[in-house]
């Protein structure tokens, strides 16, 4: 089988890239060549938490490997043999890290749902709640969810919350294999809102702190004229070896779920945590499609492996999208087609292979 190249200094030139292509070579067998890894960045090449994921792919597909080492920006991975079963993977095998795994969890998940057998997975000393990724509940919640729809099965939970810097967290999940083609998706209209949802969690600090996250997320909603009876309000404090909070809102209407999210930090206000993610639904809430930006490029892929056309309309185009299409069209036969400039709201569509192992 011929082997795939990719630039890693594609598009935004980050661990997406690494990842992602992680995920496709170990779906489809096909051998990745992937070189100028993180070219443009600070400290280039791999780091710690990205070789979490070239383990983890590497796991579930048993893939010979070379180069799989800290700075290294070169990288070949072979797949040989796709399988499910049982797996633990250690974000901080290396060292210690805050490094998400809920990224590793979305570098395995679409393999498994092709292997043969039930999975579970054990995401140990991992971040669950970190920078530049989508906290635990985004993939419980929104991600999950909306590809449930398309017979792709999965399901994660939290045994215990990982805060950047200093992580410890841990994630168990469960795949359940296709038996035929995943579903065609069509998402370009919201319908009504059903609720808005608020989760004000914290780890380790005061609960006045959520408790003022909360409340400063719920005015600011009923401020936009949404009703008290819209929104549903959940406090929670999560057993963590770290300390953090998070403000995550769900907007469910009746043909998807949206979801953002802000993190505390040192020094950071508990208004201006709430005040981040409401801002981030307040832009998805001015337009008028139905799949947030980080769903859609979550989603593209899943709609290139499915048996039919699939269309959806985003809030936002991003870097992050458009680079995964351009990924995506390198291991699959699928041409997309993307109506809408990077920032603005676009509509997204592709007729799907039906893709089985």
């Amino acid at each position: 089988m011929s082997w795939v190249t990719v630039d890693g200094s594609y598009g935004e030139g980050g661990g997406q890239i690494l990842r992602s292509s992680l995920a496709l070579s170990a779906l489809t067998g096909k051998p990745l060549h992937i070189f100028n890894i993180r070219s443009g960045r600070k400290n280039p090449g791999l780091r710690p938490q990205h070789l979490t994921s070239v383990r983890a792919a590497a796991s579930v597909c048993d893939a010979k490997v070379d180069g799989a080492k800290v700075n290294s920006t070169e990288l070949r991975f072979e797949p040989t043999n796709l399988r499910g079963g049982s797996f633990v993977m250690d974000v901080s095998a290396d060292q210690p890290s805050a490094g998400s795994g809920t990224l590793v969890f979305q570098t395995v998940f679409p393999a498994l749902l092709f292997a043969k057998q039930n999975s579970s997975v054990r995401i140990i000393r991992c971040g669950t709640h970190v920078p530049f990724s989508p906290p635990y509940d985004y993939i419980a919640r929104i991600f999950l969810p909306a590809v449930s729809r398309m017979g792709a099965n999965g399901e994660l939970k939290l045994i215990k919350a990982g805060w950047f810097p200093k992580g410890g967290g841990e994630l168990e999940a469960i795949v359940q294999p296709v038996e035929k083609p995943l579903k065609p998706i069509n998402l370009t209209e919201r319908g009504n809102l059903r609720r808005i949802w608020v989760l004000s969690a914290l780890s380790n600090l005061k609960r006045s702190i959520a408790l003022r996250q909360a409340n400063q997320a719920v005015n600011r909603l009923l401020g936009m004229g949404f009703r008290q009876s819209e929104i549903e309000v959940e406090i929670r404090e999560l057993s963590s070896p770290s300390t953090g909070t998070v403000v995550f809102i769900a907007a469910e209407f009746e043909n998807v779920i949206a979801g953002f999210s802000a993190l505390g930090e040192l020094g950071k206000p508990a208004e201006r945590v709430a005040d981040e993610a409401v801002n981030e639904f307040v832009k998805f809430w001015k337009t008028d499609a139905p799949v947030d930006k980080h769903l859609a490029d979550q989603l593209v892929l899943f709609m290139a492996l499915a048996d039919g056309r699939s269309v959806i309309r985003t809030s936002e185009l991003t870097q992050h999208t458009a680079t995964h299409i351009w990924l995506i069209e390198k291991f699959l036969p699928v041409r997309f087609e993307v109506q809408g400039a990077l920032g603005e709201a676009a509509t997204i569509s592709v007729e799907g292979i039906g893709f089985l192992r």
